[in-house]
């Protein structure tokens, strides 16, 4: 189970004809309480979609009784019409479930100018909601995929309460937050602003944190839902570690489903002069093009990675960096470390270390490297 693990959901997902594969297209997850605190975190991207321009106004309130989500198509800019096949959408899944319109978020994920049909999403809603189980997390996982080749399920046990997750993700994968519908579901007691204050520190340091190819969506969204079934009222600092371990999860899961990638990169920036700085380096390297094909060829190229840490505004000697891949620490001083060839670049996973040398913070930016199948995949979807 994944977003079912927690007591007081209900989830499904069902075919509904938005996809010409036939594949499942629509998921519904449902929270029966008895609270139904919940909050947030949409694309910073200002060009949102439909679902999105929704689901900001619906969750001012703190609540969300249910998640309606499609795949098969964005509902991003398709004018009047598009906005109201969300409103139709909220408004058909409330009635079925005897709730207000505004305690249903909605999220959207596909190619983007493209029109959903009503009817046939209408449907797909009434469909799920009529299967709604405790036991069909899953099914709502692979409902939501498009380029994903997997589902991404997470589930982690708190002190008394659970957290459960699911999620789709495998390009544009760029903060903020990265392509991506997430809905998390726990059955701990807590107050709307507890929800949201724990939803934004996991996902600054999970989600935020993934770029891989430095595209950002319009339709991204991390929905949290608090059940308060189990009756505990959470140790709030473990609460939000136990979330942002699980976000961590689920971000290390879109990474290593990334469209066409053959390996999956870790970006340490340590003795930086702030996380900021940190981050920004990471960010800097993980979206230089020339950087991500080099380890897609094997190639130790760390003067690719230095060109790109100073692109940066943060602290350091651009005359002493020190790099490492995998261990091997290839740059010493800006100038040549250890020989280039023993650095093995054959596994999935490479670590790169960037050492500022500039003060105590560090940051980690995830990303994966550049190949020949994702740039045939992005120039094959498309209608």
């Amino acid at each position: 189970m994944s977003v079912t693990a927690p007591q007081g959901f209900r989830a499904a997902g069902v075919a509904a004809g938005l996809k010409s594969s036939g594949d499942p297209d629509v998921a519904v997850v449902v929270n029966d309480g008895p609270r139904s605190s919940a909050a947030a975190v949409f694309t910073s991207n200002r060009c949102k979609a439909n679902p999105v321009l929704w689901s900001e106004q619906a969750i001012k309130g703190g609540s969300a009784r249910a998640v309606v989500l499609n795949s098969g198509g964005a509902n991003c800019y398709t004018g009047p019409d598009g906005f109201a096949t969300t409103h139709a959408t909220a408004e058909t899944a409330a009635a079925l479930l005897g709730i207000a319109p505004i305690e249903v978020q909605v999220a959207s994920t596909g190619l983007i100018g493209l029109l959903n049909d009503r009817d046939g999403l209408l449907a797909g809603v009434r469909s799920a909601i009529t299967s709604l189980d405790a036991e069909a997390g899953a099914d709502a996982a692979r409902a939501i995929m498009t380029t994903d080749t997997r589902p991404k399920q997470a589930v982690i046990e708190g002190a008394g309460y659970t957290i459960g997750a699911m999620a789709k993700g495998a390009g544009m994968l760029a903060p903020s937050l990265a392509t991506m519908l997430v809905v998390v579901t726990t059955d701990a007691v807590l107050t709307p602003e507890e929800c949201d204050a724990a939803l934004r520190y996991a996902t600054a340091r999970s989600f935020d944190r993934l770029d891989s190819d430095g595209c950002q969506s319009t339709n991204d969204t991390v929905l949290l839902m608090a059940s308060g079934a189990s009756g505990v009222e959470p140790d709030l600092d473990e609460l939000q570690v136990q979330l942002a371990t699980l976000c961590r999860d689920l971000a290390l899961q879109l990474l290593s489903d990334a469209e066409g990638a053959d390996h999956d990169i870790a970006i340490d920036v340590v003795n930086a002069a702030s996380e900021a700085d940190a981050l920004e380096v990471g960010r800097a390297v993980s979206r230089s093009a020339l950087f991500k094909t080099a380890i897609f060829g094997r190639d130790p190229n760390w003067g690719r990675i230095l060109a790109s840490v100073g692109t940066t505004s943060a602290a350091f000697d651009p005359a002493d960096l020190d790099v490492a891949i995998n261990g091997v620490w290839v740059c010493r001083t800006s100038g040549p470390g250890e020989p280039r060839e023993k650095v093995d670049l054959a596994p999935r996973s490479v670590t790169v270390t960037i050492d500022l040398k500039a003060g105590p913070a560090q940051g980690t930016i995830w990303t994966n490297d550049l190949t020949q199948a994702y740039v045939h995949e992005n120039s094959a979807y498309s209608s």
